[in-house]
């Protein structure tokens, strides 16, 4: 797939300026501006400013994806490691997702409905690989069978949503990190129970 270098140009600079003053505040002519775009440009590689951000977010969605599906699949790690690795990735991540964060913001969340299915392609894109790491637990012996495998899967991605916002919005993010390692730990035991 060939990359048209004046969309790349518009994607790269709509990142950096979103990233630094936000959806509401990053204009269309701003961004032509920066990029060097005739504002022409960046109306005929997307319909508006919500179908640009939701690009950005889709690109920085793709990036989380694209590193913990390298997680999942390493045949050289154990279940218990797999789930170490990939939650302590998606939230080095995420950290620094500045766009992803934005659409946390209760204001954005209420108003700005275009990336909602971008939002539900992520939680059952996780839903199905954490349910891979845990089956290949189950498999090895490592955990064991939760019935409610589903249900479990869903509570544990709300945990993981729940944590979003004091984390990155609130800047508690470098004060938990630390803290990381054993709540993992506590999240394997309880699936080895």
């Amino acid at each position: 797939m060939r990359i048209d270098p004046t969309k790349d140009s518009i994607l790269r600079v709509a990142n950096q300026l979103f990233s630094r003053f936000g959806f509401q505040k990053t204009s269309m002519d701003e961004i032509a501006k920066v990029a060097r775009k005739a504002k022409g440009s960046l109306y005929y590689h997307f319909t508006g400013k919500e179908d640009l951000f939701r690009e950005v977010v889709s690109i920085e969605m793709t990036r989380l994806k694209s590193q913990l599906s390298t997680i999942v699949c390493n045949p050289d790690l154990k279940a218990s490691d797999k789930i170490k690795q990939y939650l302590i990735t998606r939230m080095e991540i995420l950290n620094s997702a500045a766009n992803y964060h934005e659409t946390l913001k209760a204001d954005f969340f209420e108003h700005f409905h275009f990336i909602d299915d971008l939002r539900t392609d992520l939680d059952t894109w996780e839903k199905e690989n954490l349910k891979k790491i845990i089956l290949q637990g189950v498999h090895t012996g490592e955990f064991t069978l939760v019935a409610e495998i589903n249900i479990l899967l869903d509570m544990f991605l709300m945990i993981l949503k729940g944590l979003e916002i004091p984390f990155f919005l609130q800047n508690k993010y470098e004060e938990y990190s630390p803290y990381f390692d054993r709540l993992i730990n506590i999240l394997n035991k309880g699936l080895a129970a």
